[in-house]
């Protein structure tokens, strides 16, 4: 398969050539080890309240796997050390419609594993782990025909602070970032985080400073060197209208943001392509699914404008009572919408994800034997399918 059969090109050329084409980019952001440790995988589904347990990273990307061959999605983000394994030396990509892309840097406010520190808390500073050689073909000074082995898409991502010292330091990095990836035919969309740290400075009008600054920072690059889409938060109608109405030639994509219901990640998708957004970059919103290609079927049909948000909660829940998996919420909890999360801090926690209170006849699950909690669970099972 030839990169002209991706969906990922034919939906960005018919985009462009059309602002009111109704195609949607959907992305599974699959490089969370990139950011949290070893909860990156997310919680396993064998693991009891108050536990911290953690799928392996095998399992991580088994489930990559599996959503490669379900191909729904349109870009699979994931961290160079697993586009190496799956795309330099699986050759998964090679017959999929899917684009396999990469993080392209890791800034300061994504480092969010456990115990080092409060790192969110201070502003963002640019920093790059890899090299987009190993990007593209998984070694240092990749040949030109070695450059097709690996991943030729990558997401960069900066965050800017209301400070004329820092933010400048961002940019600066993100231009070295540009003019690297244009000499090697590497293409990339940027991600634009809001504030994470700015003080006593921080901008009145959060959405207004996320636009001009995106418009600011390409105005002086040409199209030759420019990201294929942006990827932003979701600051409602009014921001995105602003910003897709500025210049039909800048793709606009979300980020999904922490884990709330589904109804918040269904609405999002929704109403975000209603006010021009053409791209959704999901991440734990999916990682978190009760079941993960149940969930992506349902944003899949959101994006193509076959189900309002919520029939897709509605029929998302049906599928789960047909797979007998066990909702983390009940299915009129799950079709509330909760304040929106700007941040991309917060990552997965070792508590349960229903926002019920603990049932007082739950036990305490530390100081059960592993026969007792296996049994509690079958016990569990059995109520839940009678």
């Amino acid at each position: 398969m030839t990169p002209a059969t991706k969906t990922l090109n034919r939906k960005l050329a018919r985009i462009i050539d059309d602002s009111n084409c109704r195609d949607f980019i959907l992305a599974d952001a699959k490089d969370a080890d990139m950011a949290f440790g070893l909860s990156a995988p997310g919680l396993s589904p064998e693991h009891y309240a108050g536990e911290a347990r953690f799928r392996t990273l095998d399992e991580y990307r088994e489930q990559i796997r599996e959503i490669i061959r379900q191909e729904l999605v349109d870009i699979m983000l994931m961290s160079v050390s697993t586009n190496d394994v799956l795309t330099v030396h699986e050759r998964l990509f090679d017959q999929s419609p899917i684009t396999p892309a990469i993080r392209a840097n890791d800034t300061t406010d994504i480092w969010l594993a456990a115990g080092t520190g409060d790192y969110t808390g201070q502003p963002a500073l640019p920093f790059r782990t890899t090299l987009l050689d190993h990007a593209m073909c998984s070694h240092a000074d990749c040949e030109p025909h070695e450059r097709r082995l690996g991943a030729g898409l990558g997401l960069y991502s900066i965050t800017l602070n209301n400070d004329t010292v820092l933010d400048r330091e961002t940019l600066s990095a993100y231009r070295e970032f540009r003019l690297e990836a244009e000499r090697k035919g590497f293409r990339h969309f940027l991600e634009v985080f809001a504030p994470n740290a700015c003080g006593d400075h921080c901008p009145a009008d959060l959405g207004r400073f996320i636009n001009d600054s995106i418009v600011r920072a390409l105005a002086g690059v040409p199209s030759a060197a420019r990201p294929v889409f942006l990827k932003i938060p979701y600051m409602g109608p009014q921001a995105m209208e602003a910003l897709v109405r500025y210049d039909s030639s800048i793709v606009v994509g979300i980020l999904g943001g922490s884990a709330g219901t589904t109804m918040d990640a269904f609405h999002m998708l929704w109403e975000a392509k209603k006010y021009g957004a053409r791209v959704a970059l999901y991440g734990r919103k999916i990682n978190n699914a009760e079941h993960q290609l149940s969930f992506i079927r349902c944003l899949r049909a959101i994006a193509d404008d076959q189900i309002k948000p919520i029939e897709a909660v509605r029929e998302y829940h049906g599928e789960l009572r047909q797979l007998r998996i066990m909702p983390a919420r009940s299915l009129e909890e799950d079709l509330q919408l909760t304040p929106a999360q700007l941040s991309h801090g917060g990552g997965p926690t070792v508590t349960t994800t229903s926002k019920r209170p603990r049932d007082a006849s739950e036990p305490d699950f530390s100081k059960m034997t592993s026969a007792e909690k296996s049994q509690w669970n079958l016990d569990r099972w059995r109520r839940i399918l009678d």
